[in-house]
């Protein structure tokens, strides 16, 4: 545990920030509350004798209390800190552009240790509710990483590192520090665990790397590449975590998909459908493109751009891609990254259209897979409400 400031700005009251106020109040620390919902958001007042400023991972960087706390020299930090300097346990940090939920969710099947942190469960929210010492399974955001101070997990996992979140940090070299601060303050006794031949790390954790291709104690009934190697990683985090090889076996024979993450949500007319809603960027449309490359697949693709480009999106559309189906803020601008693909485009423009046009076009033994490429918030408040939709026009086909 660490030191603790005497009045805190909490801005954003989300899951997170609520849950991070909450927690300071418990330790009688001055907490004052700010969000767009109360209406003094903007209020630079609030300022006013405040030590630290948290601020919840969805509120953007240039949001003008963030903005006027770093112009005053007023620290900013994130939820994760604060979980950190209040929860006497060892954190087990998972952290990457695609994968944290599965392979968070994973080391808690198999460690028997909660989950939280940026897979639905805030980690302030275990204040009191873990014993001492007990182990804690965190996912973190670049969101949260960028806004770190004392942050040192025991265990830190890095999955993977491509372009993300461009919209948000400006330059994939600022999103790539952002996640690797999750090392920065590792000491000698503590884990590493990259991607097998990943560059250094910052911090002095003993490195473990993982690779798709590790022999492990059982296999996971994932499907795709990717999951594999998630599956590789979170191996190699409980080993080091002191799990026996029979205990991490079983917890990968029990595990299930993660809701929105390459999930089957139902098969019509021989026809099976998809939801990894997910996929909001083009590695992990890539990466779910690659898990059926075998088979004949119908690509709903679209939502809200990013900043990064689509052009690898072309080269990933196999001869088993049957058609794509655009919808939201980005299909025209998908629809010219893809078109030296030659693969047939529609215009779908909403989920509802994209989904009974794939279902009309589809013969059984083909995949109608959402993958969008792209956020959600176009259309939606989450990719999971969109994840939800689309199991529900799924379940309106079977009926």
């Amino acid at each position: 545990m660490g030191t603790l400031p005497s009045r805190v700005l909490v801005l954003g009251l989300a899951r997170q920030g609520r849950a991070a106020a909450d927690a300071l109040r418990r330790r009688a620390v001055e907490v004052v509350e700010a969000d767009r919902k109360l209406g003094n958001d903007e209020d630079l007042s609030l300022l006013e004798g405040v030590d630290v400023l948290v601020k919840s991972g969805g509120v953007p960087n240039e949001a003008p209390l963030a903005a006027a706390a770093r112009g005053r020299g007023i620290p900013i930090w994130s939820d994760a800190e604060v979980g950190y300097r209040i929860l006497p346990n060892p954190l087990l940090a998972v952290t990457g552009t695609k994968g944290k939920t599965t392979t968070t969710a994973l080391l808690a099947e198999i460690t028997g240790a909660p989950a939280a942190g940026n897979i639905g469960l805030a980690l302030c929210a275990l204040d009191g509710q873990v014993e001492p010492g007990g182990l804690i399974v965190c996912e973190l955001s670049s969101f949260q990483l960028e806004h770190v101070d004392t942050f040192r997990p025991r265990i830190a996992v890095l999955l993977n590192l491509e372009a993300d979140h461009l919209d948000r940090h400006g330059t994939r070299e600022a999103y790539a520090a952002a996640k690797l601060r999750v090392f920065e303050r590792q000491r000698e006794e503590d884990v590493a665990v990259v991607p097998h031949g990943f560059a250094a790390v910052p911090g002095h954790g003993r490195r473990v790397e993982f690779s798709p291709d590790d022999s492990l104690p059982a296999e996971p009934r994932l499907r795709g590449l990717h999951n594999r190697a998630n599956a590789a990683a979170a191996v190699a985090a409980a080993r080091a975590a002191g799990m026996p090889d029979d205990a991490i076996a079983a917890g990968l024979e029990r595990f299930r998909p993660v809701a929105h993450r390459l999930e089957p949500v139902g098969e019509v007319a021989g026809v099976a459908y998809v939801d990894d809603s997910i996929a909001t960027n083009v590695f992990a449309t890539r990466a779910a493109l690659a898990a059926y490359a075998d088979e004949p697949v119908h690509l709903i693709l679209g939502g809200r751009a990013k900043g990064e480009s689509f052009d690898p999106l072309a080269a990933a559309l196999g001869p088993n891609v049957r058609a794509v189906y655009l919808v939201g803020e980005a299909a025209d601008v998908l629809a010219e990254a893809l078109a030296p693909a030659g693969v047939p485009l529609q215009w779908s423009g909403n989920l509802r259209t994209a989904v009974a046009a794939a279902a009309a076009a589809a013969v059984p033994g083909d995949v109608v897979l959402l993958s969008p490429a792209c956020a959600s918030f176009d259309q939606y408040e989450s990719f999971e409400e969109r994840g939800e939709e689309f199991r529900q026009l799924v379940r309106n086909l079977e009926g």
